[in-house]
């Protein structure tokens, strides 16, 4: 056993676990959060993404340890209370998702995009989630969804 001292969705962790074990499965077996999705378990199809000091990483791949000391963020911490981020709103106002296993990460890279480049082109938008896959949905609504989410003003002013 190895200890684990982190932050998730703001809340600091300390606990020892298994050397072995993925960020995936510590988020969902040890701490219950569940929204984040395993679909492959090989880091192709993105629906493990979260977000590591505001970068997408695919949770699936990445030991619990290697995060010792950084901030993770899951789809659970990225509303605050009941005020939904701006990417959450424009994929439900796009309908931007079917059944909705890829779509928290989907959102979570989006965010993660968004932040670094918050006005984006079609083409840049399609190619930073083209690691994240979607059975459903052919992507034209994921899109348009990213499109029109506005530059976060402190992002704006800067």
């Amino acid at each position: 056993m190895e200890n684990l001292s982190l932050k998730v969705n703001g809340e600091h962790i300390e606990t020892t676990i298994n050397p072995a074990t993925t960020l995936k499965k510590f988020l969902s077996a040890h701490l219950g959060l569940t929204g984040t999705k395993e679909g492959c378990g090989e880091g192709l199809c993105g629906g493990c993404t979260v977000r590591a000091d505001g970068k997408a990483v695919k949770s699936c791949i990445i030991l619990a340890l290697q995060m010792n000391g950084k901030s993770i963020q899951t789809i659970e911490g990225l509303a605050q209370g009941e005020e939904l981020d701006p990417v959450q709103e424009a994929f439900l106002d796009h309908g931007a998702f079917q059944c909705g296993y890829c779509t928290p990460g989907m959102i979570m890279a989006s965010r993660s995009f968004l932040d670094e480049n918050p006005a984006p082109s079609e083409k840049e938008v399609r190619h930073a989630l083209s690691g994240n896959l979607c059975r459903c949905t052919g992507y034209n609504k994921i899109v348009k969804a990213v499109l029109s989410v506005e530059p976060k003003k402190e992002t704006a002013a800067k």
